[in-house]
């Protein structure tokens, strides 16, 4: 329990503390029903704060978030982000657990080593997330997927995370920050038809704020990993 105290810094315990509040409160005025998604999102914020930290728990708590919040996207008819959290990101942070776990900083199993990643492998990157997006496009259309345009873009971010989170690349918490600003809009849209689904618009709020800290985390562990003196 010490250890775990020490582990994180105060404003990390603030922010995971705060997260899991708002939640909470969002979840007891907004839903009081559908426990799956308190507990999705309660899993969910646990995970960034973990990945925040390069700790490969947060992969872990990962994949069972992606299996959770797939369920909840299917009972909008939200096609889209059910076949890219269970086709896509929970078998992609199955592999991103398992690189974590060999590729840890000196040794230490808490704390992964940080990739840089070549300009060149960028474009084997863009053309497979080109693709995944215009297929995409036309399964979500032939679903009657809610809300197309958003939900398509919502894969292509995704994809873009879970690629990058896989190479251990600082920039990964930066494209989830990009993903959350997309479910946001998807959820306010769900959200002004169905009022219980505001603490899942809420929850990605608080997964904004939580992927913009892992950025800054992940930049200054590369920082001090280059250069541990």
């Amino acid at each position: 329990m010490k250890k775990l105290l020490r582990y994180f810094t105060a404003g990390e315990w603030l922010l995971w503390g705060a997260s899991l509040a708002l939640i909470a409160v969002s979840f007891a005025v907004f839903d009081r029903e559908n426990y799956l998604t308190l507990a999705a999102s309660l899993i969910g914020a646990t995970s960034l704060i973990f990945n925040a930290k390069g700790n490969p728990v947060g992969q872990a708590l990962m994949i069972v978030f992606s299996v959770l919040y797939g369920i909840i996207s299917y009972t909008f008819a939200y096609y889209g982000e059910m076949i890219t959290y269970l086709g896509m990101t929970a078998p992609m942070a199955v592999f991103a657990l398992i690189t974590w776990l060999r590729n840890p900083y000196r040794g230490n199993k808490a704390q992964v080593m940080v990739n840089r990643i070549p300009r060149r492998e960028l474009l084997w990157m863009i053309l497979p997330t080109v693709a995944v997006t215009v297929a995409f496009w036309f399964i979500l259309r032939a679903f009657h997927t809610a809300n197309l345009v958003p939900s398509t873009v919502s894969v292509t971010t995704s994809f873009v995370a879970v690629y990058l989170t896989f190479r251990r690349s600082a920039w990964f918490p930066l494209a989830y920050a990009a993903n959350d600003v997309v479910l946001i809009v998807l959820w306010s849209l769900a959200s002004a038809e169905d009022l219980s689904y505001l603490s899942v618009l809420i929850c990605f709020v608080m997964f904004l704020a939580n992927d913009l800290y892992g950025f800054f985390s992940w930049r200054k562990m590369q920082k001090k990993q280059a250069d541990p003196a």
